[in-house]
């Protein structure tokens, strides 16, 4: 249990996916606008990550290995994130219309978001047990949910700041960005 709460700790905070490893800049920095999109892209990046993990995990130990096929791992891996994230676009198109279009053109991109394969590419060079891979993916997703919306809060305070022209924009997002990992780096001690 120990070592789960541990794995869960360093790859939200010490690892965080985003400000520390730099996978998925793209919905981080796209979405970020307004907290309650980011909270809905967190929570889809949740699902996506956490059945990801599960399932890349048992793909490559029970199919990839047992037949002596783990040279195929990345285009594997790309095709259940894949078939994740148009499972969760149907899903949020039927149960939740305004978050799917509020989530717009970024919701596909989780398909393409390197964060997803970074964590099932990881899971498999560590040589995560199938539990390590949920928590290890719960963690990172968690990481990256909680990096997006302080990012989304900070640009709604910026939104009504007197900011000078050569860094309204994004300037002022990468600045910000740059600020939160160098805060993040301090949790490097932790684990």
């Amino acid at each position: 249990m120990k070592e789960l709460l541990l794995i869960a700790i360093g790859s939200a905070l010490v690892n965080n996916v985003v400000l520390s490893q730099f996978l998925g800049l793209c919905p981080f920095l796209g979405v970020s606008k307004k907290v309650e999109t980011s909270a809905g892209m967190g929570a889809a990046v949740i699902f996506v990550i956490t059945i990801a993990s599960a399932v890349t995990s048992l793909v490559y130990t029970g199919i990839l290995v047992n037949m002596h096929l783990e040279y195929l791992q990345t285009i594997v891996f790309i095709l259940v994130i894949a078939a994740l994230v148009q499972f969760v676009e149907m899903f949020l198109k039927k149960s939740m219309p305004s978050l799917y279009e509020a989530l717009g053109v970024y919701l596909p991109l989780i398909t393409t978001n390197c964060a997803v394969l970074g964590v099932a590419l990881t899971n498999v060079q560590k040589s995560y047990s199938f539990i390590q891979s949920v928590v290890n993916g719960i963690g990172i997703s968690v990481g990256f949910t909680i990096a997006i919306i302080m990012l989304a809060g900070i640009r709604e305070k910026i939104e009504h700041n007197d900011v000078p022209y050569s860094f309204q924009g994004s300037p002022i997002v990468l600045i910000t960005s740059g600020l939160m990992a160098i805060a993040f780096f301090g949790f490097s001690g932790l684990i």
